[in-house]
């Protein structure tokens, strides 16, 4: 999708779903949304944070409108052109944004920013008016690997990563400890689709690596993909193992091969900052979410009660109450 498109496609939606299409008239407050790779409707981080904005309007009273960047090349000019309109507080969604984020946010010193997954350099001074929304996904990806340790019935799980960053690298790890604290025994086999942007919207390589960790063993299988994890739900339905989501509650996309899905509540993290730009308190910075925040955890609901069982549901809750009260520190990397 361009972004000519997304953007008049993002208006119309404003327009319909939020009423005033951007009239100040109404006197309400008004935050705008920049999607990353995948855009809305890709059942994952994209639409965690359409979800913020959307629980804001409803229960703060906010306006919003949103930009698809089709492939991403218009990053920064989707940003120039919410942040030119009367939107007060306007969000990138993925590191992707860090760079475009924090130059059009030094632009506009009268507007705030918040960037989700922002990649903090700590030789350069962030703008005061940005925030870094961050999460420790280390801490959900722990607990989905406990329920893959004790669920796996070989011994093998997989992880499967889009893109090979520092990022990406905290689910692996998170997921590796939390399997071998339940399960000395079990294997943890990785890949990556790549070192591009593209790893995050690739399912043909998703599969393709999946099928490998099959082979090897692997009766579970995790990943932190985006859109290419779309490959390891249908490898799990093909060769019957189960595959574990991510960001948001996947069960949808493969129902009864799903066996849980690691939350990464951009949801919260964006709802929180735009309640705290409404009360007065919008700080500027890094802001971090954890399972004591409540911005990440797992699924385990009516869906996929049956695939898990209560004991291993009631060790990983004790493994979670460790890790809030600092028993238990999860290795980031």
């Amino acid at each position: 999708m361009s972004f000519r498109t997304g953007a008049l496609l993002g208006l119309a939606f404003f327009l319909a779903g939020c009423g005033g299409g951007g009239s100040s008239s109404s006197g309400k407050h008004r935050v705008g949304l920049v999607f990353d790779l995948g855009g809305r409707g890709d059942k994952s981080f994209n639409d965690s944070a359409y979800e913020g904005v959307a629980r804001a309007a409803k229960e703060l009273g906010i306006e919003f409108d949103y930009i698809e960047p089709g492939d991403g090349a218009d990053r920064e000019a989707a940003l120039r052109q919410l942040a030119s309109s009367k939107d007060e507080l306007i969000f990138g969604v993925g590191f992707l944004f860090t760079d475009d984020i924090a130059l059009v946010a030094k632009d506009f010193p009268n507007k705030k920013f918040g960037c989700i997954d922002f990649a903090v350099n700590p030789n350069s001074k962030m703008p005061d008016n940005l925030v870094a929304l961050k999460f420790r996904e280390h801490e959900g990806s722990f607990l989905v690997g406990a329920i893959a340790g004790l669920v796996s019935k070989t011994n093998a799980v997989g992880f499967v990563g889009g893109m090979d960053i520092p990022l990406i690298h905290k689910f692996e790890a998170g997921f590796a400890a939390g399997a071998k604290a339940v399960n000395p025994k079990v294997k943890v086999l990785t890949g990556y689709a790549g070192v591009t942007g593209e790893a995050f919207k690739n399912p043909a390589k998703g599969k393709a690596i999946s099928y490998s960790q099959i082979g090897q063993g692997a009766d579970v299988i995790f990943h932190a993909s985006g859109t290419t994890g779309l490959g390891v739900f249908e490898a799990a339905r093909e060769k019957k193992i189960f595959a574990i989501g991510v960001d948001a509650d996947q069960f949808s996309e493969a129902p009864g091969f799903i066996l849980t899905s690691m939350l990464k509540r951009g949801d919260v993290a964006v709802y929180k900052t735009i309640e705290a730009l409404l009360t007065g308190r919008f700080k500027s910075g890094v802001q971090e979410f954890g399972l004591a925040e409540g911005g990440v955890g797992y699924v385990y609901d009516a869906n996929n009660k049956s695939l898990i069982p209560e004991a291993v549901v009631k060790r990983v809750e004790e493994l979670k109450a460790k890790i809030v009260k600092g028993e238990i520190k999860v290795p980031a990397s």
